[in-house]
């Protein structure tokens, strides 16, 4: 399991991933090329993925992010040290914050 900030990136089996997700339409890089697994709504920082894989939004309504890295990859932030993510597929799973009468996304 990995952190960085508010992000949260779980190991999964290759053969626990759904065929969905697997065969589901594929979530678009940046600009700049990286694959962002989450972008600060006040700085514009990113937690980002840069090198080749992909990145799929599970079905369902908390469309939780899976990352699939063939030859693994590295997540980059402006404000965290890089951490080193080995080959195989991972869900990214953002942290959430409760406020009365609801439950949401952490707000970078």
């Amino acid at each position: 399991m990995y952190r960085q900030g508010d992000v949260l990136i779980v190991p999964v089996a290759d053969g626990s991933v759904p065929a969905q997700v697997t065969d589901g339409p594929k979530e678009p890089r940046d600009a700049r090329g990286r694959l962002v697994l989450a972008l600060g709504e006040v700085t514009g920082h990113a937690h980002a993925v840069v090198g080749p894989g992909e990145m799929v939004r599970e079905p369902g309504p908390s469309g939780t992010l899976m990352l699939r890295l063939p030859e693994g990859g590295r997540v980059v932030h402006e404000e965290h040290a890089a951490i080193t993510l080995p080959k195989g597929w991972y869900r990214v799973i953002r942290q959430r914050e409760y406020v009365p009468g609801s439950v949401r996304i952490v707000a970078d």
